[in-house]
């Protein structure tokens, strides 16, 4: 049909102007910042689902941005479009090793974060929560710099306190399957105000929740990206034990405005970063069904160890410091992921790229 040859002469076109371009390559315009605004940021981990989006803004806004990834768990393509820019480094890297740059802040965000990924290798994990986190730490002392930690909900194991404020000490299995996570990010934090108290280290400790969005890891076998993936293949959907335990989740760019203000904050204690609106697992799957469409079941599985029941934040500490809460809407957040998973099943060659592009409009 006419449509049909209109579509092959288009891609024909596509691919010669591909041609021309590929000598040159074209980057997002970023704001220019005077000598005395513009920060050296280092960032740990950020070629991760994270941090690539923290890249992204702190690209825009026009600082010198350093990425070091051991590419573990990140990918070189969730930053391949600022490499080769000016203000952009990326260093293949494991901090596990010291690391000497010169640097005004440090975003510590390097660490398997997903139970697959953790339990895969849990030395590895631990090494990287503590010795990782030394290094940074020194570094930070070296050089003065402000040092912001990704800690996580699971400091508090499987709460039995409902919700969570950053008071509560938490109830963790130090010798689970999760402990190397867990307990890894606890002593993180602990020598975050052990070189504050002694070598006068700036330390921000973020305590991240469930957070979801584009470039998450498709097959981390976390709630969001295995429903979405299950009915995106028209599989049935497993929940693990009744799905009437609750998880609460926020969309990626919320916690990138989170972790940039409470950086950039005069607020030293740990702060929750998440979303309060609780979901069970059974209302997820619902949800992500009727967006995604499908003839998908729901079947129920047997529960995991050590999986928490309840998980909620409480978020009064960010709100009153750091004026944040979650702005984006839950069904937002997951058309703009099931789009992203979509276009990541369609790629069928590697030059057919699933570029997500930095938001100029979230500035």
């Amino acid at each position: 049909s006419a449509s049909d040859t209109l579509e092959e002469e288009i891609k024909m076109i596509e691919a010669k102007i591909r041609n021309i371009e590929q000598g040159k390559k074209s980057y997002p315009e970023v704001k220019f910042l005077t000598y005395k605004d513009r920060k050296r940021i280092l960032i740990t981990g950020g070629a991760g689902f994270v941090g690539s989006h923290l890249v992204d803004r702190l690209m825009m806004q026009g600082h010198e941005v350093t990425v070091v990834d051991n590419f573990f768990t990140g990918r070189k393509r969730n930053v391949e479009h600022w490499i080769g820019h000016e203000n952009f480094e990326l260093l293949h890297h494991d901090i596990v090793n010291p690391l000497y740059i010169e640097v005004d802040q440090i975003y510590h965000l390097a660490s398997p974060a997903s139970p697959p990924n953790y339990m895969y290798n849990p030395i590895k994990t631990l090494k990287t929560n503590t010795l990782g986190t030394i290094n940074m730490l020194g570094l930070a002392k070296r050089v003065r710099a402000r040092l912001l930690l990704a800690s996580t909900s699971e400091v508090y194991g499987d709460p039995e306190l409902h919700p969570q404020n950053e008071d509560y000490w938490g109830h963790v299995n130090p010798i689970g399957p999760r402990a190397c996570y867990d307990e890894g990010k606890r002593v993180a934090e602990t020598m975050c105000y052990a070189y504050e108290k002694q070598e006068n280290v700036e330390v921000r400790v973020a305590r991240i929740f469930n957070t979801f969005g584009p470039r998450m890891h498709m097959n981390d076998g976390r709630v969001v990206s295995n429903f979405i993936l299950q009915a995106l293949q028209n599989e049935s959907i497993t929940v693990y034990g009744e799905g009437e335990q609750t998880r609460s989740f926020q969309y990626v760019s919320d916690l990138v405005d989170g972790l940039m203000a409470l950086m950039n904050s005069n607020y030293s204690q740990p702060v929750n970063l998440g979303n309060p609106e609780e979901h069970t697992i059974i209302e997820f799957a619902r949800i992500i069904l009727s967006l995604v469409g499908g003839d998908s079941k729901i079947i129920k599985k047997t529960a995991m160890e050590d999986d928490p029941q309840r998980r909620k934040p409480d978020i009064g500490r960010a709100m009153k410091y750091l004026g944040w809460h979650p702005k984006v809407p839950l069904m937002v957040g997951l058309n703009k992921t099931i789009e992203y998973f979509q276009n990541e099943l369609r790629r069928s060659r590697h030059s057919e790229r699933n570029f997500h592009m930095p938001d100029m409009l979230e500035l």
